[in-house]
């Protein structure tokens, strides 16, 4: 009964990933960019990319801070990072142009962000849809600044919860270990 319990217990939470086959790999997918260009995640075979749902109204948006000094720390070794605004958490109203300037002016964000779109739920983009498939409620964001480390060969490395910062030890050390492997 224990052993059950167990197993139940570890279903339940997910501490392993899903069933991974991995039909598609995250380089199969492409987001529309903040100024209109296409994102193609194609672009980046061979990096670790971090995709990160953001908004401007959340708590965590001071993370956009740690997620830039991140990408200006790691983006020459093979590191990028991406940007995806959201409204899935009522936290981000704005604009594609005002989501724009305000990460540029209070951030000096330089990292790629996507349009403004969903993440959960039956509208959210493909490449969430694939994420969730391939690595189970772990990679469906509860709130704003849910990180995706997606690995060099395209497969989802690891995934925090928004209360890890992104120059957390724990962070930064699966983001190393992902450039490693």
């Amino acid at each position: 009964m224990r052993k059950l319990l167990i197993i139940c217990l570890i279903m339940i939470f997910n501490i392993f990933p899903a069933n991974a086959n991995y039909d598609e790999l995250a380089y199969d997918f492409h987001f529309n960019g903040i100024n209109g260009e296409k994102i193609n995640l194609e672009d980046y075979k061979g990096k670790v990319i971090i995709v990160v749902n953001v908004a401007s109204r959340c708590g965590y948006t001071p993370q956009y801070e740690q997620l830039q000094k991140v990408w200006m720390n790691y983006k020459n070794k093979d590191v990028v990072v991406i940007g995806v605004p959201t409204n899935n958490f009522k936290q981000e109203p704005g604009t594609n142009s005002e989501i724009k300037d305000f990460c540029e002016t209070n951030f000096g964000i330089s990292f790629p962000m996507t349009e403004k779109i969903d993440v959960i739920g039956s509208k959210a983009h493909p490449f969430y849809a694939w994420a969730k498939k391939n690595h189970g409620i772990s990679a469906i964001p509860k709130w704003n600044f849910h990180k995706i480390i997606v690995s060099k060969n395209g497969k989802v490395a690891d995934t925090f919860a928004p209360f890890t910062k992104p120059d957390s030890k724990k962070f930064i050390k699966s983001l190393e270990t992902a450039l490693k492997n």
